[in-house]
């Protein structure tokens, strides 16, 4: 009898594998199939969507494509919703509602939802579930359900080179400047300087950029060292090698070394037994 259970032990785990094996590689090529770009585009017809940017498959909500303009080597990843206007159909008028520039990053489910102008500038990147509005909930009338009151919309303008973190929060009427850092979970509404970095719920500027004095407060680790120009990528693949040799060597020599002191171990706890003794 246990010879028949290991039996069918051993064909359940087996046809696991193959199910999951199955299940991998479909999901795998559903993203590749499932991706939009230049080439591919879908059923989705953006006014703009530049060479070498690329939609990950599953897409958000993607609504008022017309009004859409993606840059060139984008990246957009799973779940992001993208919208223009409060409804599909909506006749927008001529001019670009939504505007991503070139190099832009999405991070997972970051949503980007444009009523009116929002524009991103060229190689800003945006964590996981990033959340941008140009609309927002009133509530001027205390009698009338909030949802049932017509919004307020402002445009939306986050400048080239930024970074926001996860869960960023960008309200309507959001002004960022360049090269600015926005903080996980920071919520922005109104101006943000220059080269400065916001943090907090409503964010406030915590560290700005000096020209005479560099960052105030200084940064509290150092500048990261660039890689020199004429390093080649073949040199860079065979520094990582390198470094995972060292890795696994130190590993190696450190469980080598816990096991010479092992009966080391062993002869405490019998002096122990015996002076207890």
């Amino acid at each position: 009898m246990p010879r028949n259970g290991n039996t069918f032990s051993s064909l359940a785990a087996w046809r696991r594998r193959v199910v999951a094996h199955a299940l991998q590689g479909g999901w795998r090529w559903a993203q590749q199939a499932g991706a939009v770009t230049a080439e591919h585009p879908g059923r989705l017809r953006f006014r703009r969507l530049g060479a070498g940017t690329r939609l990950a498959f599953p897409q958000g909500t993607v609504f008022g494509e017309r009004w859409i303009e993606i840059g060139e080597c984008c990246i957009i990843a799973e779940q992001v919703t993208l919208t223009a206007g409060m409804l599909p159909g909506l006749d927008l008028g001529t001019d670009t509602v939504l505007t991503l520039g070139n190099g832009v990053v999405l991070g997972r489910g970051s949503h980007v939802i444009a009523d009116t102008t929002i524009t991103i500038g060229s190689d800003t990147y945006c964590g996981p579930y990033v959340y941008i509005t140009s609309t927002n909930h009133s509530y001027d009338d205390p009698h009338e359900p909030i949802g049932r009151q017509w919004p307020r919309s402002e445009p939306v303008s986050i400048g080239p080179g930024c970074w926001l973190g996860t869960g960023a929060v960008i309200l309507p009427g959001a002004r960022i400047g360049r090269n600015v850092v926005v903080a996980a979970g920071a919520v922005v509404r109104g101006e943000v300087p220059d080269h400065s970095v916001v943090a907090g719920a409503p964010a406030r500027v915590v560290r700005r950029w000096d020209p005479e004095l560099g960052w105030q407060p200084p940064l509290r680790t150092p500048a990261p060292k660039p890689i020199p120009e004429d390093v080649t990528p073949e040199q860079l693949a065979a520094l990582a090698a390198w470094e995972v040799e060292q890795e696994e060597r130190e590993h190696g020599q450190g469980q080598g070394q816990a096991g010479e002191r092992a009966p080391a171990g062993e002869r405490t706890r019998e002096q122990a037994e015996v002076s207890s003794s």
